[in-house]
């Protein structure tokens, strides 16, 4: 079975080719500037082989046509022809309180993804295309399943994902904490209790997944009890980019001062804060090296965006009544030691100990543990994997709908699935 997940955005479609009986991805590749000038198009084999186009796609069924072109090219093509594609796997950021889980994909689904938009404009709208294009492409007849971002957190109990604003905002509005990143938790915290021998039900976890976007899942029994984003991904700590929680006045106060709309606003906190505000700079690489070379906002951007972290893993060991293993992945905790090292400092009063050579070697795409003999706490690093949960939730969603047809002939209820 080879499954084809893709990743859909405003102006891009990311992809990798599966092969499921290996779980190992055979192609991956990106489509970049869909519908502006100076498109660009990469697609890379498993073994190495490249094709790179600078190339117009005006929408993302173009995108789609580049992606099979490259699939069955006769110098960079995996397969022979799009008949091998078993499935098709796409991710959507929000479910809304609809979706809590992974699903077939069909018209009312579709629907459901249609009336989420509100709550995720940059992400439901442009990830609704990319699922349009791909039933345009590949017809009808190819299965497709739907995996989404917020599921992992649905089991957060009420008292975690309401906001203390008039009750009726909820109720007409469904305005509440929803999390995102969740394939990414759902993923690392399965692979880690698999490192430590032991059933995730039993472990008080923190999976801490560190990028340009950022947040933190606490993970009790087995499930999510809370997580740092909320409504939107702009909730939680300080990102590359993103400003993370703050006063709420301070919007309205910044707003009255500077005469801005709430387009204008939101974008300061979206594209304009974080890591930049602070800093000046939104790769965390730039504020690395400045902060080594003196630069005293750099040195606070750092200090803040660890001293947040603290707080929050803190605030979540609380929740849980203890903490056995903190989790790290994503871009910045798999690759910045200085930043896990930073903030494992800061939990000595939990007993948690980092052992500085494993950290230093944990870097990579490597997995393993990082924290020493007589740490109190687990600390590891897990690359997270979100296209390989998709995958996998897509063939186990295609294996039941074909036994389901096979053998009783039925309609499958998409609630059994």
């Amino acid at each position: 079975m080879k499954i084809l997940v893709i990743n859909a955005g405003s102006s891009s479609l990311k992809y990798q080719l599966i092969d499921m009986d290996t779980e190992e991805m055979i192609a991956k590749g990106n489509c970049e500037r869909i519908g502006i000038q100076g498109g660009i198009f990469s697609h890379k084999t498993a073994d190495g082989r490249k094709k790179d186009l600078q190339v117009e796609m005006a929408s993302h069924t173009d995108a789609f046509k580049l992606v099979t072109a490259a699939l069955t090219d006769k110098q960079v093509g995996v397969i022979k022809d799009l008949s091998e594609v078993t499935a098709i796997g796409h991710r959507v950021a929000q479910g809304g309180a609809i979706f809590s889980k992974s699903l077939f994909i069909n018209d009312d689904v579709i629907e459901g993804i249609k009336s989420l938009i509100p709550l995720a404009p940059l992400h439901n709208g442009p990830e609704l295309q990319g699922i349009l294009a791909s039933r345009e492409i590949f017809g009808k007849d190819v299965p497709e399943c739907v995996v989404f971002d917020t599921a992992f957190h649905s089991t957060m109990p009420k008292k975690a994902y309401m906001f203390a604003i008039p009750y009726e905002y909820y109720e007409k509005y469904k305005i509440r904490r929803y999390g995102f990143h969740g394939t990414s938790h759902r993923y690392v915290s399965a692979r880690c209790a698999q490192l430590m021998h032991q059933p995730l039900e039993d472990i008080n976890m923190v999976t801490c997944h560190i990028g340009n976007g950022s947040s933190l899942a606490a993970i009790h029994g087995g499930e999510v009890i809370d997580t740092s984003m909320g409504l939107t991904p702009l909730d939680g700590f300080m990102m590359g980019t993103r400003s993370g929680s703050l006063d709420p006045s301070v919007v309205t106060f910044i707003m009255e001062k500077e005469g801005l709309t709430p387009e204008q606003m939101d974008e300061i906190l979206n594209k304009k804060s974080g890591l930049l505000g602070i800093s000046g700079f939104s790769d965390d690489r730039d504020v690395t090296k400045a902060e080594i070379e003196g630069n005293k906002r750099a040195i606070l951007a750092h200090e803040m965006l660890s001293y947040q972290i603290i707080k929050f893993i803190g605030s979540y060991a609380a929740a849980m009544n203890g903490l056995d293993c903190i989790v790290f992945t994503a871009g910045l905790g798999e690759n910045q030691t200085h930043l896990r090292y930073s903030i494992c400092r800061g939990l000595k009063f939990f007993g948690v100990k980092i052992d500085p050579v494993l950290n230093d070697k944990m870097i990579h795409g490597r997995e393993g543990k990082i924290s020493a003999f007589d740490s109190k706490v687990a600390v590891y690093v897990v690359p997270t994997n979100e296209e390989l949960v998709i995958a996998r939730d897509t063939k186990e969603i295609v294996e039941k709908l074909t036994y389901a047809s096979t053998e009783d002939k039925t309609v499958v209820d998409l609630e059994d699935i």
